[in-house]
């Protein structure tokens, strides 16, 4: 059971998170990872960035507001001795943050090994907190660092979990645990190396944590806990009739999350997948709801057809284009793709024409800066001697994607997208679709996008009234 920053946000949510933990680990044998307090982590960040600029005040503000939430939230949920104890436990981890902030004052940089064993702080006092309420409860626990269990490679900031050596560490610790009757509090979102070198997993790293530890355990299954009922049809700030749904793949959510959907993301599923080990995406807030689960291959009840459109307006399409069709455009895309493959850039989107063999992709608005920069080396000599023209670079556009698995096989259903965003007056740009017709990504004018996603949404009647008269 994983627990997200706002599930982990107050003393009362942790005393619900404490509720919904010990329900479970009498039931059967349950670990449980913890992200950090809500925006815990970006002000740990913000610390660490005021450190490398020299700003002394701008860090001791965020020391104090760092130890006086924790402690308020430690006074608020434990009594007596817990109290004492956890307390003394939040003073010692802020002063090892403190400790690491000023390394980083003193260098006027921030080292990534320094950066990832700073900000998992965050994770440690939220262990610290839910493991001490649960012992006040009557419920054996113990908080655990996951670099004690969860063996990376070094890439420090986005660090991959190695699953051999993290299965023999978590199966040892955590499993000795859970053998003497203890439930297990894991820190979310960091690990080590196999020489001890703190390392961070990266964007989900907390949920990718838990999945890793799922898959190293064998779980029966992985529960995932937020502030949202389950996965949408769509987002709820754009559609008003977005619909929880039921049920969906892995490859599904994959593609969700890819195209901008706050679901798993694609790497937090994959140790889950060979070993078929389903999740349950639920909210904390209203625990009695049944959430989403998501499986490998969907019941035939709610297989087929479009189940969600998502979108993310915080993208560019960057093209490339030869002057003159003489130029190759395979071995052009081929630099083009090893640029990109080389920056760390994620491409959500890519098409081509055939005669011009220009191209295009999308991919992340932060991301564009360091794309664009990496184009423009790999592709120099084309470009000063005028092969290829400059890179174009387009940020006033959206993604939206449409995505569901068995599309394949409906005829007439992408005339009938098409067909109401035009309706709607909004400029399809580009078109990007796989061969198993498992999304179709479809890029628009920015200005358009929510009308785009509201009348896809409509067209394929994903609302909460479509979907409970086809139940």
């Amino acid at each position: 059971m994983k627990f997200g920053g706002t599930s982990m946000g107050s003393a009362d949510r942790i005393r619900t998170a404490a509720v919904l933990s010990s329900e479970q680990a009498r039931k059967r044998p349950t670990v449980v990872v913890v992200s950090a307090m809500s925006k815990i982590t970006d002000l740990l960040l913000d610390g660490l960035r005021r450190a490398e600029a020299g700003d002394r005040a701008g860090l001791e503000e965020r020391l104090n507001e760092l130890e006086n939430r924790h402690r308020e939230t430690c006074t608020e949920l434990l009594e007596g001795a817990a109290r004492e104890q956890a307390l003394g436990g939040i003073t010692s981890l802020v002063a090892e943050y403190d400790r690491l902030a000023r390394g980083i004052l003193m260098l006027g940089e921030r080292p990534l090994r320094s950066v990832d064993e700073a900000i998992a702080i965050g994770e440690r006092l939220s262990a610290l907190l839910l493991a001490a309420y649960l012992e006040t409860q009557g419920v054996a626990a113990k908080a655990v660092n996951a670099r004690d269990v969860i063996v990376t490679n070094a890439v420090f900031g986005a660090a991959t979990p190695l699953m051999r050596p993290t299965r023999e560490k978590a199966q040892a610790v955590l499993g000795a645990l859970l053998d003497a009757g203890t439930l297990p509090v894991v820190t979310g979102f960091n690990g080590a190396t196999a020489d001890g070198r703190p390392t961070t997993l990266g964007r989900g790293g907390s949920d990718f944590s838990a999945s890793t530890l799922a898959a190293a355990l064998d779980a029966e299954e992985l529960w995932i806990w937020s502030d949202v009922d389950g996965i949408l049809t769509a987002d709820p700030r754009l559609v008003p009739d977005a619909a929880v749904m039921d049920e969906v793949t892995y490859a599904e959510a994959a593609e969700l999350a890819y195209n901008g959907a706050k679901v798993l993301h694609a790497r937090t599923l994959a140790p889950l997948v060979s070993r078929q080990i389903p999740v349950w995406s639920k909210n904390s807030f209203a625990p009695e709801k049944p959430g989403t689960k998501i499986v490998a291959k969907a019941t035939r009840a709610s297989a087929g057809g479009p189940r969600a459109v998502t979108s993310t307006a915080a993208v560019a399409l960057i093209s490339v284009e030869p002057v003159s069709p003489e130029v190759s455009g395979i071995k052009l895309m081929a630099q083009a793709m090893e640029a990109l493959a080389a920056s760390g850039a994620e491409v959500l989107a890519l098409t081509s024409s055939s005669y011009q063999q220009k191209f295009c992709f999308v991919v992340r608005r932060e991301e564009v800066s360091r794309v664009q920069q990496a184009l423009e080396t790999a592709l120099a000599l084309e470009i000063a001697h005028n092969y290829v023209k400059p890179i174009d670079v387009n940020t006033s556009v959206g993604l939206l994607a449409v995505v569901g698995e068995g599309m394949r096989g409906m005829p007439g259903f992408a005339g009938k997208i098409f067909s109401s965003i035009s309706r709607e007056g909004v400029n399809v740009i580009a078109i990007a679709q796989g061969s198993s017709e498992l999304t179709i990504a479809i890029v628009v004018a920015q200005e358009g996008l929510e009308r785009a996603v509201r009348a896809i949404h409509a067209e394929c009647g994903l609302g909460k009234a479509e979907l409970a008269r086809a139940v």
